[in-house]
Formats: structure tokens, C-alpha cells, sequence
């Protein structure tokens, strides 16, 4: 946050202040310190939100403010750990099917619930379930 303000990058100085934000309202809301995977989930949830006000304001027409939220968004991205290739999630989700014994789409919930810890922060989750859904379905 110094080396933003000295070098005056304005955008950048304000989406470090906004993640800070997030992570103190989350801690105050649960009078807790989160930990560096409770940070993670705070990161991921705000590159979720991003990525929805990027194509809201896209359908809108507003491209101006989907340039900010980009602007945001690859700032956040650089807090979170490096995104998996699509061959590494497939075999994270293999894994996850052979290791549940999953074979109906009702297994879904054991599948996700093992592959949450590995995947969060890494891959879009709502692809990750729907990549689930359709080698179950």
C-alpha cells in the first residue's frame, strides 16, 4: 500500500484499500483473524464479483466502469495463488470422483466438498462445478 501511494498509482492504491476492506469487515463481522485460507476466500469472492460486474456492465454498455472493475480484478488476481490449467483441474476433478466413488449426479456435494480446499482461489468454482456436473451427469 506505501509503494502505491508514493508512486502515486491511484488505482492501485484504492483496490489494495478496497481487499483490506473486505478482510477487516470479514474479521470485525466474525470477531476472528483469518488466516491466509480465510484471506483466500475473501480474494476469491471479490474476483467472483468482479468478473459478474465486468459482464453486467458489458450488457449494460457501460464500458468504463468494466474497465475499472478489470482494473480491480487483475490487481486482486495477483494476490491470489497461481490459476490451474484446465488438464490440472480435470485431474484434480478425477481424482476427486475416484476418491468419493462417485457415479451419480446426487454425489456432486462429496465430489465438491473434497476438490473446495484444493481448487479455491486457483479456478473459477461455478466452471469447476459444472466441468463436476457434466462427467457425473
Amino acid at each position: 500500500m506505501k509503494a502505491a501511494m508514493k508512486a502515486g498509482e491511484k488505482e492501485r492504491l484504492g483496490a489494495i484499500r478496497l481487499i483490506n476492506a473486505a478482510i477487516k469487515q470479514r474479521e470485525v463481522d466474525e470477531r476472528i483473524v483469518l488466516d491466509d485460507a480465510q484471506v483466500l476466500t475473501v480474494l476469491d469472492k471479490m474476483a467472483k464479483q468482479r468478473r459478474e460486474s465486468i459482464s453486467q456492465y458489458r450488457a449494460a454498455g457501460r464500458e468504463d466502469l468494466a474497465i475499472v472493475e478489470e482494473g480491480e480484478l487483475r490487481l486482486i488476481q495477483t494476490y491470489l495463488p497461481e490459476a490451474l490449467s484446465d488438464s490440472e483441474i480435470g485431474a484434480l476433478i478425477d481424482a476427486g470422483i475416484a476418491e468419493v466413488g462417485a457415479a451419480v449426479i446426487a454425489d456432486m456435494g462429496k465430489v465438491m466438498a473434497i476438490l473446495k480446499p484444493k481448487i479455491q482461489g486457483r479456478a473459477d468454482m461455478a466452471a469447476v462445478s459444472a466441468q463436476v456436473r457434466a462427467r457425473l451427469g
